[in-house]
């Protein structure tokens, strides 16, 4: 996770710092399809242990820019299945939907590349939960999520993208109806992907 985040940042810093050459101004609408690793921070005040698995997901985001600086983004995705561990113990699986509305700071907004941060709020919904007898957790969560990432022209309208974000997703668990603790996915999400601008 940290390695990630060093890497991104070390990369914004490394490309905003000398004068880019001039690229031709472009419309409102920019569209990306990411391949994005969540790799989850698994904090746990239950006593439990418990921890979902790391993967691979697909991610679509769209963008609209209202100046050629500030952004929103809609970030999406279809619902992940993972598996719930507790104590590196397999004990059920859960799927996950976590839409994400930032909102985008993209400088140099005439350069070739193009780095940018965002900040926002991440909801997630918890579906198709399968726990052992008498353990629950709450199915809604709400939290805020930062990112940061740079675009790459490629071709007419065309980027490649690096994007690493940080989602805060955290849910009560219970059992047998009693509070028992606070599990914490907060995700780092890594990603790379290609965008058409319009």
């Amino acid at each position: 996770m940290k390695k990630h985040v060093i890497a991104s940042a070390a990369l914004c810093a490394l490309l905003s710092a000398p004068a880019f050459a001039q690229a031709p101004a472009s419309g409102p609408w920019l569209v990306r399809a990411r391949a994005v690793h969540l790799d989850s921070a698994n904090n746990d005040s239950t006593g439990l242990d418990l921890s979902i698995n790391n993967k691979w997901l697909p991610e679509v985001d769209i963008s609209y820019f209202v100046t050629p600086n500030i952004a929103a983004e809609l970030i999406l995705t279809i619902p992940q299945k993972h598996t719930l561990r507790s104590g590196g113990t397999d004990i059920g699986t859960l799927r996950h939907l976590p839409p994400t509305l930032t909102v985008q700071y993209h400088f140099a907004p005439t350069a070739t590349v193009r780095p940018y941060v965002g900040a926002g709020v991440n909801y997630t919904h918890f579906s198709s939960v399968n726990l052992p007898a008498g353990v629950d957790i709450k199915r809604n969560s709400w939290g805020p999520a930062v990112q940061a990432g740079l675009d790459f022209p490629v071709g007419k309208n065309m980027v490649l993208n690096v994007d690493v974000k940080k989602a805060y997703i955290r849910t009560d668990v219970s059992a047998a109806g009693v509070d028992v603790g606070k599990f914490k996915v907060d995700p780092v999400l890594f990603g790379v992907g290609i965008g058409w601008r319009f």
